[in-house]
């Protein structure tokens, strides 16, 4: 699935008053994972926050940070009042996980010991990865909410050691705020991350400090990290078509999985010849088309197509001085098919 960016409406541990604001600006964007915390706006706001996060088909994530355990249940039962998908954090396993059963809500705890609000985490990387490996042995628990940045310990270590013991997806959460950061989680075997306060505040390397810019960097950069980035860009038929002058001699201008997209002039007559294994798409990009079959003529015109199915015998001709021809099939297909004269290529140039 990729590295997990969760964008939290928090800051110092509470959801902030302007959630709601925040949250538009995010789901415009395309975030599809977005939290918040139990504390700072009442349970019928996190309703209303948790229902526009789920009609846009996000998913949605509220994370505790309660400090004893009836506050830590009461927050459980929260987030099957409000039916969010993930609880994220508590300590308190055994209370919350009767509260959390059969209501299909997965739980991501936090492994180690917390102290403090805003939360730290306190411990060696090996006594907090034992805890992860005996909470992750728990049914009911999904996977583990990580507060890797706030711990005092070789944080892409501790990550490592968390993902290895617990074998289950593990969220990284804590001040991460720049790109290095996102790629030391990644790197460690995280699930995920949160960032809150960081893009709220403008702290995030962007063009500009509003929430917009930082969370389109931060999106952009989970995106390039993932291999999500596109090498393409756009065509001109055209200028492609442009580019050459041969004829019947296919030019490889793209590529989809294993369909090539190809350009052709044509000029006069083809071959008679079909294609054992492989379909194809002629669509007339400029002039006219004559596809002869054993059984009739079809005229395209420019703007049109015709699919030729594999095993049906065909014979392509230039009704116009020149025609340009876009061809989508399969990179295996061979122009001639089953035919062999001077005009088939086997080895195609590429425009």
């Amino acid at each position: 699935m990729g590295l997990r960016f969760i964008f939290m409406l928090t800051r110092n541990d509470r959801t902030v008053e302007d959630a709601a604001a925040h949250l538009a600006t995010a789901l415009a964007l395309g975030v599809r994972h977005v939290g918040f915390k139990d504390v700072g706006l009442p349970v019928a706001a996190l309703k209303e926050l948790n229902q526009t996060i789920k009609a846009k088909g996000a998913t949605s994530y509220l994370e505790v940070v309660s400090l004893d355990q009836d506050s830590e249940v009461r927050s459980a039962r929260a987030a099957v009042e409000i039916g969010v998908d993930v609880l994220l954090g508590g300590t308190r396993v055994d209370e919350v996980l009767p509260v959390l059963a059969g209501r299909g809500i997965a739980y991501y705890p936090f492994p180690g010991r917390i102290e403090g609000h805003p939360s730290v985490l306190q411990g060696s990387i090996e006594e907090i990865a034992k805890s992860a490996a005996d909470l992750a042995a728990r049914d009911g628990v999904d996977g583990l909410d990580l507060l890797a940045y706030r711990s005092n310990t070789d944080v892409p270590a501790l990550i490592r050691a968390v993902c290895a013991a617990a074998g289950k997806p593990v969220i990284a959460a804590g001040s991460i705020a720049d790109p290095s950061r996102i790629a030391d989680v990644r790197d460690a075997g995280a699930a995920g991350f949160t960032i809150g306060t960081a893009a709220l505040d403008g702290l995030y390397p962007a063009e500009a400090n509003d929430l917009a810019s930082q969370l389109g960097a931060i999106v952009r950069d989970v995106a390039e990290l993932n291999g999500h980035i596109s090498p393409f860009g756009k065509k001109s038929l055209d200028r492609a078509f442009g580019s050459f002058e041969d004829t019947w001699s296919p030019r490889v201008a793209g590529q989809i999985n294993d369909m090539q997209i190809k350009l052709v002039k044509l000029e006069g007559d083809f071959t008679w010849h079909f294609h054992h294994d492989e379909d194809e798409l002629f669509l007339v990009h400029r002039g006219r088309l004559l596809m002869k079959f054993r059984d009739r003529e079809e005229i395209i015109e420019e703007g049109e197509f015709i699919v030729v199915p594999r095993g049906v015998e065909h014979c392509p001709v230039a009704l116009s001085e020149s025609c340009e021809v876009v061809l989508l099939e399969p990179a295996s297909t061979v122009n001639t098919g089953t035919a062999s004269d001077a005009r088939t290529v086997h080895d195609l140039a590429r425009v």
